[in-house]
């Protein structure tokens, strides 16, 4: 959308960059007013991972926009020279391009070009959003007025290729496509000379997933959704990226082994709706989004609880090595060896690792209950992705769990054998009247910790 050049402010004495724009795609004139519009647009946006705009220069027939000069290499060529990169370099990186945009939108103004080549970054990893060229504010009435369809081809969302208005949420999903791209090394989809039918499969194919995308793999469900709606905002997109893999989340309790009878599935999912997923949590204070629990804490004490009781259960024993228990005689009075031992095939649990679990399930569930409180964002992570189908999309979720302040629950229990966990709730809302509830929330062992892979509401 226009050619750059290296130019001198000979007034300030400092290096800048001269953009030469005005020039609509297939026109022979100058659009002064697409000129105008993107020096204001751009200079609206007054944050550090955006682009500086410092003066509009209209000469002869020509305009020219002086910006901040920026040292670096754009995304695109970042990674054709360093290659794919690791979830945690390009969260660090699309974190900062994250947190632009989302002041753009709280601004009003839609990107509608977010790609590699528009996020510049700087030898020290500082990111600069750049080009609002074809920018524009929500209220501009002339949206929908030419019959364009303007971006990228390669990163533009399914509604927007279809022909629809650009909205927030189209943002959301190019940066997605941004992201796909830093991690897989190429677009999530080639157009060469095909442009048409790259559009007609971004709008009717269900959308690429990177091959290794780590703990992005959330966010990459999160952001290109076919469905505007079940998109995250830019800001839930923001604070994702930034808070890190998940061994920062407050959202991991130690499991002490899988749950019996449970099917191990490495997925995500949702809460049905309209009812609430809430996490329980002893009788006491009820949680609120004004004021921090001391939890966090106490759930790491678990957690190396747990993992001690599982070593000592395993190393220790008892005075015989295998827990106190003599090996049973044969019939000729010789102790028969563990391999001897049919039943030893088979592994069983104890009471006390009941009683390990159940705690472990309940710190989980309460770990949940303050996360959706706090920020609905990172506990629809803690969903499986049947359950999020099943809620009907992050939208939905979201729009739930927004006005929820706090919940105080009570009568809490979990059966470690059926894995679930059963609860009564008070819900406080902002600005309204509060609702109780009872609540039996089913847990998934993922390996790690659990996932909510189902609810039953009272």
């Amino acid at each position: 959308m226009g050619a750059v050049w290296v130019g001198r402010d000979e007034l300030l004495g400092r290096e800048v960059a001269l953009k030469k724009i005005g020039m609509s795609p297939g026109a022979d004139l100058p659009d002064l007013a697409r000129a105008e519009r993107e020096a204001k647009l751009a200079a609206r946006v007054n944050h550090p991972h955006v682009v500086a705009v410092y003066d509009l220069v209209d000469e002869a027939d020509e305009q020219w926009l002086v910006m901040e000069l920026v040292e670096g290499l754009n995304l695109a060529a970042l990674v054709r020279r360093d290659g794919p990169m690791p979830p945690d370099r390009a969260a660090a990186l699309l974190g900062q391009a994250a947190e632009a945009l989302a002041e753009a939108h709280a601004a009003g103004i839609i990107h509608r070009d977010v790609k590699p080549s528009n996020i510049l970054v700087t030898e020290t990893g500082q990111v600069k959003l750049t080009d609002f060229g074809i920018a524009r504010a929500e209220a501009d009435a002339s949206l929908t007025q030419t019959g364009l369809v303007t971006g990228s081809p390669a990163y533009l969302a399914p509604e927007v290729a279809s022909g629809q208005t650009a909205t927030d949420a189209a943002d959301v999903w190019s940066l997605g496509a941004t992201l796909y791209h830093a991690l897989e090394g190429q677009p999530p989809y080639h157009v060469a000379d095909n442009v048409m039918g790259t559009m007609f499969r971004i709008v009717n194919e269900d959308p690429p997933r990177p091959g290794h995308p780590g703990w992005l793999a959330p966010l990459m469900v999160a952001t290109m959704a076919k469905n505007p709606d079940d998109r995250w905002t830019m800001r839930d997109v923001q604070r994702f990226l930034q808070s890190g893999p998940p061994k920062s989340e407050p959202t991991r309790v130690a499991a002490a082994a899988p749950l019996p009878g449970v099917e191990q599935t490495a997925v995500l999912t949702s809460p049905p709706t309209p009812q609430p997923v809430a996490a329980p949590r002893p009788a006491g204070p009820a949680y609120s989004r004004r004021r921090r629990s001391p939890l966090l804490p106490v759930l790491g004490v678990v957690a190396l609880v747990v993992i001690a009781v599982i070593v000592t259960a395993l190393v220790v024993g008892g005075p015989d090595g295998d827990g106190g228990q003599t090996p049973p005689s044969g019939a000729d009075g010789t102790s028969q060896t563990p391999e001897e031992t049919p039943s030893q095939s088979e592994p069983t649990e104890s009471p006390s690792d009941d009683g390990v679990r159940a705690q472990a399930m309940t710190d989980f569930v309460q770990t949940y209950l303050q996360t959706v409180v706090d920020d609905p964002a990172a506990a629809w992570g803690m969903l499986t992705p049947d359950f999020q189908k099943a809620s009907g999309g992050f939208g939905k979720y979201k729009k739930f769990w927004d006005p929820v302040d706090g919940a105080d629950v009570t009568d809490i229990g979990a059966d470690p054998q059926s894995g679930t966990v059963q609860y009564s709730v008070s819900y406080s809302r902002d600005g309204g009247d509060g609702f109780d509830d009872e609540v039996e929330l089913r847990l998934q062992d993922d390996g790690e910790s659990f996932l909510i892979a189902g609810e039953t509401p009272g």
